[in-house]
C-alpha cells in the first residue's frame, strides 16, 4: 500500500514569498536594510518599534506565536562590524523586546538566538540579527514529531496590534502610530 501525502495549507507563505522577490530589487536584497529604509511601511512589515540603531520586528516564519526579530538598521554581518552605540542599543532591544513579550504573552522562558554564517543556519547571513523565541512549558506538543508542523494560536497582526499598544504602556521605544 502507498503512503499517503498530506498537505497542510498555508496560503499567506505564497505572498510572502513573492514580497521576497520585490525586496530583492530594494536594498541589495536585504529585507532588513528595505524595511529600516521604509519606516511608513511598519504595520506592513510588521515592525513594532525602531530605535535611532535597531527595528524590532515580527519574525514572517516563526518557530512559535510571538516570535521577533531584533535588527541593526546598519548593514553588517558581525558584531565588529557595529559602532559601540549601536551594539548597546542591539543589546537593549534584545531585553525591551523580552520585557514586551512578558507584558503582552506571559511566556515562561525564551530562547534567544543568532546564526553567523549561513553553514550555522543565518537565512540572511549579511544582516545581524537576534531572534527571541517565548515559550511556554507544555508547548512542545505531537504536532511537530508526528506532522512536523508548528501550531501558531493566534494571527500576527492581531498579536502586532497588541504588542503596540503594551510596548507603549511599558515605556519602550517610541512606537509610531
Amino acid at each position: 500500500m502507498g503512503e499517503t501525502n498530506k498537505n497542510m495549507w498555508a496560503p499567506w507563505r505564497m505572498e510572502y514569498i513573492r514580497s521576497l522577490s520585490e525586496e530583492s530589487q530594494i536594498a541589495g536584497g536585504c529585507f532588513l536594510c528595505s524595511y529600516a529604509e521604509q519606516p511608513d511601511a511598519d504595520g506592513e512589515h510588521l515592525v513594532i518599534w525602531r530605535t535611532d540603531h535597531c527595528l524590532t520586528l515580527f519574525n514572517k516564519f516563526p518557530y512559535n506565536n510571538g516570535h521577533l526579530l531584533i535588527a541593526p538598521r546598519a548593514h553588517v554581518a558581525e558584531f565588529d562590524g557595529l559602532e559601540p552605540a549601536a551594539l548597546n542599543d542591539f543589546i537593549a532591544q534584545i531585553r525591551d523586546a523580552q520585557k514586551l513579550l512578558k507584558g503582552v504573552l506571559a511566556p515562561h522562558g525564551y530562547n534567544v538566538g543568532m546564526n553567523f554564517g549561513r553553514c550555522a543556519g543565518a537565512g540572511l547571513p549579511d544582516h545581524l540579527h537576534a531572534h527571541i523565541v517565548p515559550r511556554w512549558n507544555g508547548d512542545t506538543n505531537f504536532m511537530p514529531i508526528l506532522g512536523d508542523v508548528r501550531v501558531i494560536p493566534q494571527s500576527m497582526e492581531a498579536l502586532y496590534q497588541q504588542m503596540r499598544e503594551q510596548a507603549g504602556a511599558l515605556g519602550l521605544p517610541d512606537v509610531r502610530g
